[in-house]
């Protein structure tokens, strides 16, 4: 059994690049461009590339302090705590960067997290390497083969239209605090913005007692 998260607005109440803008007054143009690749009006991958050309001569000293400071989703602690304890394995998919990424996969002890690479030259923010493009499934089918996980065991946990792609590798989709064509294909819908309530839902699906 495995559950697939997306980080920013689902295990992170926060999106990583708006607020790093904010430290060189970009905020608005970084998030115009972001809500459009998450809408899905932009092609991600090049809406990824002109944030990162937007910002790119950042210190990595803030930039890490940014990723450190972003709070975590009220009840992601719990939720990921219980499904671990039932023996769920719990994955990451990330449009965002490692520098955010790590501490998430060490404070909530997921077992796999794939996610982009922020590059740094001479301390300073340059370029990003891609991992994990518009198809997040992608990134995900190589480890749940690996796990020989089945479809039918498989629940994702997502709120933007770059993720609509999980769906067709999930046996149940939940959409959190989610965009309304996000809604429309997903399973479960949970607008309330506590992660551990995902738990009742999933257990309504897999027949939990």
């Amino acid at each position: 059994m495995l559950v697939i998260f997306d980080v920013e607005g689902v295990l992170y109440d926060a999106e990583y690049l708006p607020i790093l803008a904010e430290k060189v007054n970009k905020e608005n143009e970084i998030w115009e461009i972001t809500k459009q690749g998450i809408q899905g009006v932009i092609n991600w991958e090049d809406g990824l590339r002109t944030r990162i050309r937007a910002l790119r001569g950042l210190d990595y000293a803030t930039c890490r302090e940014v990723a450190d400071s972003l709070p975590i989703m009220t009840g992601a602690r719990k939720a990921c705590r219980i499904l671990k304890s039932r023996g769920y394995r719990i994955i990451a998919v990330s449009g965002g960067f490692t520098i955010m990424t790590d501490r998430l996969k060490r404070e909530l002890q997921l077992d796999y997290v794939v996610s982009n690479e922020l590059i740094f030259t001479d301390g300073r923010l340059d370029d990003v390497r891609i991992n994990v493009d518009s198809d997040k499934s992608k990134s995900a089918k190589n480890i749940i083969k690996q796990w020989g996980e089945k479809k039918d065991d498989i629940i994702c946990v997502v709120d933007g239209a770059n993720d609509l792609k999980l769906f067709d590798i999930s046996g149940m989709s939940i959409a959190f605090r989610a965009q309304d064509v996000v809604k429309d294909r997903a399973t479960a819908i949970l607008d309330e913005k506590n992660l551990v309530r995902i738990i009742p839902l999933i257990d309504a699906h897999m027949g939990h007692t």
